[in-house]
């Protein structure tokens, strides 16, 4: 993929940012932590990547703070002085887009889909309190900042002379999940739907099924780059392998289901069937592979 590491670090008081220069315009800002957020890691476990154009920075994602959102801010500007202009909010879950906050002086316009706002209503104030607890206060004080442009459908936009494509994946990892397409550099922002080395994020308020589908029809747009929530850059082959496993699982669980079989059942099956060859590919293939199985089965209901 060529990647290359921008020689800037960026830092305030409680955070290194590093900025990896994508290509050309494209720069990504890497959580070194996933999972819960935890004391040590301040909340940030999840990934940013932003777009220098021609009029200013598009920003997707900003973290799962306002503490989070300022180090990202002072991360962009170790590479360019143009200000943020404007946020996209991936989804409605925490860690991506807490951090709107900090963006509040600049202006900026904050976008996102209708039902992912309507998620980030109802979930915010408790995901707030959620991320204060479990990190023992270290994400600092965090307004709730709302996107303030939503989408309804699929789009085509032109930020500062680049051409960008919102895709929507109908609810695939949660309610009103938003992809972003750079046709002319083929390079896919995926958030939480797509996944580098790490196992498919599934959810229990996501569509398995419409998941699936919109990872297939993610790869035929044939993406040179893929920038994920989580994890490293990656490329196409890591869209076909997600879609391929999650196919392959959801129809062994749909059909052990009405056969009476038990989840675990199911869990001993898929770990014989499938560990040689997806074991190699995910970093975490045996510690999730029971959690997927198992929500799966709840998802039969």
């Amino acid at each position: 993929m060529g990647l290359i590491t921008h020689s800037a670090w960026a830092a305030d008081a409680s955070f290194d940012f590093f900025v990896t220069n994508i290509t050309d315009n494209v720069y990504s800002i890497v959580s070194p932590s996933l999972g819960l957020p935890t004391p040590e890691n301040r909340g940030w476990n999840s990934n940013s990547h932003f777009v220098v154009t021609g009029q200013g920075v598009l920003l997707f994602d900003t973290g799962s703070s306002e503490s989070i959102g300022n180090a990202i801010k002072i991360a962009i500007k170790s590479v360019t002085d143009q200000p943020v202009r404007w946020v996209i909010n991936s989804h409605s879950h925490a860690d991506h887009w807490l951090g709107n906050a900090a963006f509040t002086d600049t202006n900026a316009e904050i976008i996102a889909s209708d039902r992912a706002l309507a998620t980030m209503k109802d979930h915010g104030p408790g995901a707030l309190a959620f991320y204060s607890r479990v990190t023992k206060g270290a994400i600092g004080k965090t307004q709730l900042v709302y996107p303030t442009l939503l989408l309804t459908e699929a789009q085509q936009h032109n930020f500062g002379g680049v051409d960008v494509e919102f895709i929507l994946a109908n609810d695939g990892h949660s309610p009103g999940d938003i992809l972003m397409w750079l046709p002319q550099q083929k390079i896919i922002f995926g958030g939480d739907v797509l996944s580098s080395d790490w196992m498919p994020i599934i959810t229990g308020h996501g569509n398995v099924a419409n998941l699936i589908d919109t990872l297939y029809a993610i790869a035929k747009l044939n993406p040179t780059i893929v920038l994920t929530g989580h994890g490293k850059a990656s490329t196409v082959k890591s869209i076909l392998r997600d879609a391929d496993l999650l196919a392959s699982v959801w129809k062994q669980v749909k059909v052990d289901y009405k056969k009476g079989k038990s989840p675990n059942e199911t869990v001993l099956n898929i770990g014989a069937t499938h560990g040689q060859k997806y074991r190699p590919l995910y970093k975490d293939f045996d510690a999730e592979i029971e959690r997927h199985i198992k929500l799966m089965y709840t998802l039969q209901h």
